[in-house]
């Protein structure tokens, strides 16, 4: 349990099991993978307030106080059997120079793997490729994703798949940013955008309550590139990569919301 710290248009799936009020979503939340578990920033609408956390279990993400009705989080939901997902081809092509920001998400088949070869291989035996170990780094939380919408059905109108390079791509009227994520140029670009839509010093109010060895610099601007796609599905704003509805075997949906 973490402890609180301080393209077609999508249309929303539902709410239930999550907080709201008369006046419609109360919460929101955008969510990046880190080494301390998962990092969450929540907004509420009506008032502004920022609340961010350090959350382990994937349930949590939207049962921990505040409970946000949306759920947008850099992880890839509906999974495919076998080939590449449209999604992550249409978002590399949009990227240009950010393209490798994009890993290939794991094929459902190669989930049940406990190691980097057996993935691989089971990867390998089905498409024909193999996995990088970069790629490989997301497959526990793509896991634990994946079984917490399996279990919790209530999840599925909740949790949105972004990817922050998307975001910023939207966000940043179609360009990919200059730089990588990781360079102080390349932050200092995401926490302009970051500053003139939530106000100066908003990513230092995050920066200053977490130790770097569990949430590093760009996993803070990530979740906040989240944050911005998640509050533009009450506004009737998202789109999604691909422009159509796909799915996965599993009825999940196989897009990237921005």
């Amino acid at each position: 349990m973490g402890e609180d710290q301080g393209s077609a248009s999508l249309h929303h799936r539902g709410t239930e099991g999550a907080e709201i009020t008369e006046q419609g979503i109360t919460w929101i939340a955008g969510v990046d993978g880190c080494k301390g578990g998962w990092f969450r920033i929540c907004l509420n609408l009506q008032t502004n307030e920022l609340r961010f956390n350090v959350i382990q279990q994937v349930t949590d993400l939207y049962k921990l106080t505040p409970s946000p009705s949306i759920i947008a989080i850099d992880m890839p939901i509906g999974l495919s059997d076998c080939n590449p997902r449209a999604c992550d081809k249409e978002a590399r092509a949009s990227l240009g120079p950010r393209r490798n920001s994009v890993f290939p998400a794991p094929i459902r088949p190669a989930l049940t793997a406990s190691t980097h070869a057996e993935a691989s291989a089971i990867t390998e035996s089905i498409n024909g490729k193999r996995i990088s170990a970069q790629a490989w780094g997301i497959y526990p939380k793509v896991k634990s994703v994946d079984e917490a919408l399996g279990k919790h059905k209530e999840l599925r109108s909740i949790l949105f798949e972004v990817h922050p390079e998307i975001s910023f791509w939207a966000w940043n009227k179609r360009q990919p940013m200059a730089f990588a994520k990781k360079r102080g140029e390349g932050q200092t670009e995401r926490i302009t955008l970051i500053e003139q839509w939530l106000g100066p010093k908003v990513v230092d109010q995050a920066r200053s309550r977490f130790n770097k060895t569990l949430v590093a610099n760009d996993d803070i601007t990530d979740a906040f590139a989240a944050l911005w796609s998640a509050n533009r599905v009450p506004q009737g704003e998202a789109q999604t990569l691909p422009e159509y509805l796909e799915t996965d075997s599993t009825g999940l949906p196989m897009q990237i919301v921005y």
